[in-house]
């Protein structure tokens, strides 16, 4: 059959196992995503304690020592935790704040102290804190959280054999307060801090705006681009009219995006928004800052330039919910890096999850800066050259 023989049909398989390829490399990012040099900040208020006939003990330096030594790894790998020694409670709750560490040890002035009251007739258990920055990333969190919780029963169960030992050697018996003690000598408080709250989409509220802004952001680019495409124009200066209609009127989108999805976000979907006009502002600053970037490459490239943003979109989701701790380098370097909806995603958690207004600083700088270089390459679309239709010879 002549069909048979077409090429098109020919190359079907082969193109499927190309797009199956393609789209497959989407998932490398997100399998077995592990951990590296996640940021946790440790602080020893420890004083230590006199012993008669013994050099001061401070618990608190020989955890930390501790840590430190758990570092050390295999040749040619990357430890799993970045361990950041800070000097004050201040420090560190500045540090979580400003996004600068997963979750924070807390030592206290009394650890040393407490721990050896503990082979006494009145034992206090010793506490340690632990600090679980929430709103920076879950996943990431939540991993910084356990390595944390299995840090503290390591100690827990080499203080119980230390002392248990040190009692069988001299031949004592266990009061029932020590006893219970012992069962977990060390004690440990969890606060979450930066909290996602209950309607957050289990901290992934920034993540999930982001496909329909982004999706928005290409259908608006591509109808304008050809809603002002199909009128003729005479020379470049009615070229640069319907370029700046054209970015007047993505402002006008912008506008209508940017409060009608916070709202529908809140009021239908459930989110939880804090700011509602900030997170709007925040939203159309953000949907026109894309809408220039895809009509800059549209501009240039043609409706087919739309694929681009197309194949971001599936590449860049994946990416966007992890942390670039737990990203391999590869991706974390030359994809994540380069991605500019992360800045997106960072300004809305800013929003969301740390208490922060609309300002400047940060995600809506580089999202104005994206949006205004587009916008000069957009207005640098009218010096190219037109093409001129061959008329047939009669």
């Amino acid at each position: 059959m002549q069909a048979i023989k077409n090429k098109l049909v020919l190359l079907s398989p082969i193109v499927a196992l190309l797009v199956i390829f393609v789209f497959s490399l989407t998932l490398f990012p997100s399998v077995q995503a592990q951990p590296k040099n996640l940021p946790i900040a440790v602080i020893n208020e420890d004083q230590g304690v006199e012993i008669p006939n013994q050099p001061k003990m401070n618990m608190g330096q020989t955890i930390v020592d501790m840590m430190r030594s758990n570092v050390s790894s295999a040749a040619g790998e990357e430890p799993a935790i970045k361990w950041v020694e800070v000097g004050s409670v201040e420090e560190m709750q500045s540090g979580l704040n400003n996004q600068e560490y997963y979750a924070a040890l807390v030592i206290p002035q009394d650890f040393s102290a407490k721990q050896a009251s503990l082979r006494t007739e009145t034992p206090a258990s010793p506490e340690l804190q632990i600090f679980i920055n929430q709103g920076m990333n879950t996943a990431a969190s939540t991993i910084a959280g356990q390595m944390l919780n299995g840090v503290v029963d390591t100690l827990n169960n080499n203080v119980r054999t230390q002392i248990l030992g040190g009692f069988q050697k001299q031949g004592a018996t266990l009061t029932v307060e020590q006893a219970s003690l012992l069962a977990t000598p060390i004690a440990k408080k969890v606060t979450n801090v930066n909290e996602i709250g209950t309607k957050s989409a289990n901290g992934n509220a920034p993540i999930s705006l982001f496909q329909p802004l982004w999706m928005a952001c290409m259908a608006s680019a591509a109808i304008l681009f050809l809603g002002i495409s199909k009128h003729t124009v005479q020379n470049r200066r009615d070229t640069l009219s319907a370029k700046l209609i054209q970015i007047a009127a993505g402002a006008v989108v912008a506008v209508v995006v940017g409060f009608g999805l916070t709202w529908l976000a809140k009021d239908m979907v459930g989110l939880h928004i804090p700011q509602f006009t900030d997170t709007a502002l925040f939203l159309t600053i953000t949907f026109f800052s894309f809408f220039l970037m895809i009509s800059a490459v549209v501009s240039w490239l043609g409706i087919k330039g739309i694929a681009i943003f197309a194949l971001t979109l599936f590449f860049g989701a994946p990416l966007l919910a992890l942390a670039p701790e737990m990203m391999s380098p590869f991706y974390r370097d030359w994809i994540y890096s380069w991605l500019p909806m992360r800045f997106m995603v960072e300004g809305l958690r800013e929003l969301f999850f740390f208490g922060q207004g609309l300002n400047w600083n940060g995600a809506v700088s580089s999202l104005t800066w994206i949006g205004l270089t587009s916008a000069v390459v957009i207005v640098a679309s009218v010096l190219k050259p037109r093409s001129v239709p061959v008329q047939q010879k009669a």
